[in-house]
């Protein structure tokens, strides 16, 4: 079991959700908007620090918006086929420097790339606060943020 204060993503946490889009296993993001509980699947999801995951938000429709006023958000990656489950939780802000931008844009897998060419979307950064969770008959995981 990993525990403890701190957050250091492991390795394969790092492959897992670098290539969820790719194997069919896109991340679950939630957010409040409105007050209401809001989810969607976000394939350009990566991992940019040992404690930081990034996506490239295409559009603001909701998101951005919503992170401005309540940046919590959770995040969930599923592989049905190993049982192996990640939940995320932290804080999310939009990235406005252009090496942050272009660093989460290409970090991002090619077929999100390609759903925005001339790069209009939005660089979100996501500061991990707590990650639990692990694979069935595996390591499971348990950290949190120091404070």
């Amino acid at each position: 079991m990993t525990t403890g204060l701190g957050i250091t993503l492991t390795e394969e946490m790092v492959e897992r959700v670098d290539s969820a889009l790719t194997s069919g296993k896109p991340v679950v993001v939630s957010y409040v908007a409105d007050g209401r509980p809001r989810m969607s699947l976000r394939g350009s999801t990566h991992v940019h620090g040992p404690d930081q995951l990034a996506l490239w938000v295409r559009k603001s429709a909701g998101l951005v918006e919503a992170i401005t006023r309540n940046p919590a958000v959770g995040l969930l990656y599923r592989d049905s086929d190993t049982r192996t489950t990640y939940v995320f939780s932290g804080r999310a802000h939009v990235a406005d420097d252009a090496e942050t931008r272009t660093a989460v844009y290409d970090a991002s897998p090619q077929a999100e790339r390609d759903h925005d060419p001339e790069r209009k979307g939005f660089a979100v950064l996501i500061d991990l606060d707590e990650v639990t969770g692990g694979t069935v008959g595996g390591t499971m995981v348990s950290m949190k943020r120091e404070p």
